[in-house]
């Protein structure tokens, strides 16, 4: 008899995992420093940061890697591993879709001085048009196909042998949870009996480092690198910028077990909830964030009572860290003060587009090896936000449903619920 969900849909399981981060390549290499509480964040070497005011991140550097290639390099290490993980398919052959999320594409300070010093300038031409036609001369494919939306995923479904056309998408910080949910609904749907759900974000530039100290959103600690994440902390200032990938092999649970492969969880809710307040900020009511955490629990036909884990969204910024507690209080409510939390961003840094994906790999892993990661630098409690924060050093407890958490800029929130075997 065909298993099904609560709302007799196909239960989703999860059979295939991979990551990369500031940590390290592999989940066994990230779990153990993750674990371990160290740090992936450092001083930034890849461009001058002289007149920055913040100087650290979680980069990933990979030797003899162009910058421009290495979101699609370390999104194809981290799906290598969760497809010889699961078992699925054959090299190049999987049996089913590709979800990517990525951050938003353009062309750099880098490229666009490259164009504007490659030509002579013409009478009354502005800046704008002498790049546009420089750049028409010099018809560089490369540098097109490097400046196209769509390139990391087609270069994916390509190398891994997806089926139909790949689904390139951003919704902003909550992109990599937004991936995993779209596979979800797609085998529920009864579309595929398998999807690639991959996160990849490598946005560590001058350029984004410009632009979120100009929104006042990044750490701009002056101590050791390694100690200025520092979610729910009370001297938090900011998230700490980061590089990394994650992929999930996600399978109609009948067939995965049909098969003879190993079940690693089971996505029970997904679901995202958006509101139009404002660029960066989060409605003051938290409507969104709670209308998304709720939506989650309807999906998995769950109550809050049932979840003995958070993976936080925890980013360390004073404004989302607060909005995050005072929303999972809403839905949670006394009960949220037994529910222990952490935030895996206090050690590899905020990855963006990704960390959604990450964190639900390492959500998986806490199950599976019944200890929570701590949140590092957490030396300062901030007395408005009572929650059970795993503090500084890893908790040996079993866990069997976790709630994980994205909510990103322009009030995009996505939620999961995961649970371990049995399903």
């Amino acid at each position: 008899m065909a298993l099904r969900d609560k709302r007799n849909r196909p239960v989703v399981a999860v059979t295939g995992m991979g990551v990369v981060s500031s940590l390290g390549t592999g989940l066994e290499e990230n779990w153990e420093a993750l674990v371990a509480g160290r740090s992936g964040i450092k001083e930034i070497t890849r461009f001058p940061t002289t007149h920055l005011r913040t100087t650290f991140a979680g980069t990933v550097d990979l030797p003899n890697v162009d910058l421009r290639d290495l979101k699609l390099t370390i999104g194809e290490l981290a799906i290598d591993e969760a497809v010889r993980m699961s078992g699925i398919g054959s090299p190049g052959d999987f049996p089913g879709p590709l979800f990517t999320a990525i951050p938003p594409v353009e062309l750099g300070w880098p490229a666009r001085r490259r164009l504007y010093e490659a030509v002579a300038p013409e009478a009354d031409e502005d800046a704008y048009d002498r790049m546009c036609r420089a750049a028409g001369l010099a018809n560089d494919r490369e540098e097109f196909e490097h400046s196209m939306y769509g390139y990391v995923s087609e270069k994916l479904a390509d190398r891994f042998g997806t089926r139909g056309a790949p689904i390139s998408l951003t919704t902003a910080c909550a992109s990599g949870a937004t991936a995993v949910q779209l596979g979800v609904e797609a085998i529920r749907r009864g579309e595929t009996e398998a999807a690639l759900c991959v996160g990849t974000d490598c946005s560590v530039t001058a350029e984004e480092i410009v632009r979120f100290s100009l929104l006042s959103a990044l750490s701009s600690f002056k101590g050791p690198p390694e100690e200025a994440a520092k979610p729910f902390s009370k001297n938090r200032d900011g998230f700490v910028i980061a590089e990394g990938s994650a992929a999930l092999v996600l399978e109609d649970y009948d067939v995965a077990r049909a098969r003879g492969a190993r079940i690693l969880a089971v996505i029970r809710g997904a679901a995202d909830k958006n509101d139009d307040f404002h660029r960066t900020r989060s409605k003051p009511d938290g409507s969104a964030v709670i209308g998304a955490l709720r939506a989650t629990f309807d999906d998995a036909a769950m109550h809050p009572d049932e979840i003995n884990y958070i993976n936080a969204h925890g980013t360390g910024t004073p404004e989302n860290d607060k909005m995050e507690h005072f929303s999972l209080d809403k839905v949670f409510g006394e009960r949220l003060r037994g529910v222990p939390i952490s935030s895996n961003k206090s050690m590899v840094g905020h990855t963006l587009t990704s960390s959604g994906a990450l964190e639900a790999v390492f959500s998986i892993q806490t199950m599976h090896a019944g200890v929570i990661p701590p949140t590092i630098n957490y030396k300062v409690p901030d007395p408005d936000i009572t929650l059970d924060v795993v503090p500084n050093t890893a908790r040996e407890q079993e866990v069997s449903v976790v709630l994980s958490n994205s909510f990103g800029f322009g009030g995009q929130n996505a939620c999961l619920i995961i649970a371990a075997e049995p399903a």
